[in-house]
């Protein structure tokens, strides 16, 4: 997270100063307007209160300088409402040409990053317990987002950065920013899309340029480091792929069922067939997940074949084996 506290929202963008000021001129006007219309309708209440029937009605009809002013004055501020906020719109959908493009990519229930040139990001980090994908930018550099979805509407929200932007599956969205301020910021998803919606986080990390090639080379290598074991490395496999979204380390269910003590287990299918949970059906489950759905599940995981290779999928077998 930015070091600035949270009520404290931060303008870590070139976007976030100016629609902040349209919102706050929107929020006076809107305020002072609702002060004007009450206080008037309480006036005329009081004032033209009926005090005996033998009072008479006004004869005047209308007052064409008054109806006129009451008009053409709010006409005057949602014109400047509507160019404001044209001015913002067209900005925010008209990315440099000099900028960065990252493609984003949701599903249920996390972000998948890719950078140009390099494989699809791994690396996650801590967001308020939870682990969430890192997304990279350089700071006072544009950066294009792409984004599309595997299965359903999600939506992109950069808080810090006031951008949000929904994805869709089928098509490609964009959205575009330059950051102005290094630090770690909260992404979430701000469409339902499931049991998980509210886990699904990302992180964006904001670095000094000169260190931005190589903290993308960090993000997108998963390797098992030095003195790390395999099942430790699985472990980090298990939470960098967002496995954690949708099954528990221990035998409870989330999404899906519970990795806990899972290994030798003899698992039944829809389709009534049974298998005993081996490295082989662990395998088949995570690169083609809807060949065999357990019973009382619906087929819902996504296949991550080409996303985990055989390194990783050897850590991740021991690491689920490992698990009681």
């Amino acid at each position: 997270m930015s070091d600035t506290p949270w009520e404290l929202l931060p303008t870590a963008s070139n976007h976030a100063a100016s629609l902040d000021g349209l919102y706050v001129f929107l929020t006076i006007i809107c305020g002072i307007s609702f002060v004007l219309v009450i206080g008037a309708m309480v006036y005329f209440m009081v004032k033209y209160k009926k005090r005996s029937d033998n009072d008479k009605t006004s004869p005047l009809t209308h007052n064409g300088k008054l109806e006129f002013g009451w008009s053409a004055v709010p006409a005057v501020f949602l014109m400047l409402f509507f160019v404001w906020g044209e001015l913002d719109f067209v900005k925010l959908s008209a990315p440099p040409a000099d900028a960065i493009d990252i493609r984003v990519t949701g599903q249920k229930w996390y972000w998948t990053i890719e950078y140009p040139g390099r494989p699809v990001a791994a690396t996650t980090a801590a967001l308020d317990g939870e682990v969430a994908p890192l997304l990279i930018v350089p700071l006072n550099q544009p950066v294009r987002l792409l984004m599309t979805s595997k299965d359903v509407i999600h939506s992109f929200y950069i808080p810090a950065f006031r951008v949000k932007k929904d994805v869709v599956p089928g098509r490609y969205a964009s959205v575009w920013f330059t950051a102005i301020q290094e630090g770690t910021f909260p992404v979430f998803c701000t469409e339902y899309c499931g049991d998980e919606h509210s886990s699904m986080l990302a992180i964006v990390k904001v670095v000094p340029p000169d260190q931005y090639e190589e903290a993308v080379r960090a993000a997108t290598t998963l390797e098992q480091g030095e003195g790390e074991t395999v099942e430790q490395f699985g472990e980090k496999v298990y939470k960098s792929f967002a496995c954690n979204s949708c099954h528990n380390t221990d035998s409870t269910i989330k999404v899906g069922p519970g990795f806990g003590g899972v290994f030798g287990k003899t698992e039944t299918f829809t389709d009534g067939a049974s298998v005993v949970v081996d490295e082989n059906y662990i395998r088949e489950s995570i690169y083609t997940p809807n060949a065999k759905v357990v019973a009382g599940f619906t087929p819902q995981m996504p296949s991550f074949a080409g996303q985990i290779n055989d390194e990783q999928m050897n850590a991740l077998i021991a690491y689920i084996k490992s698990l009681e």
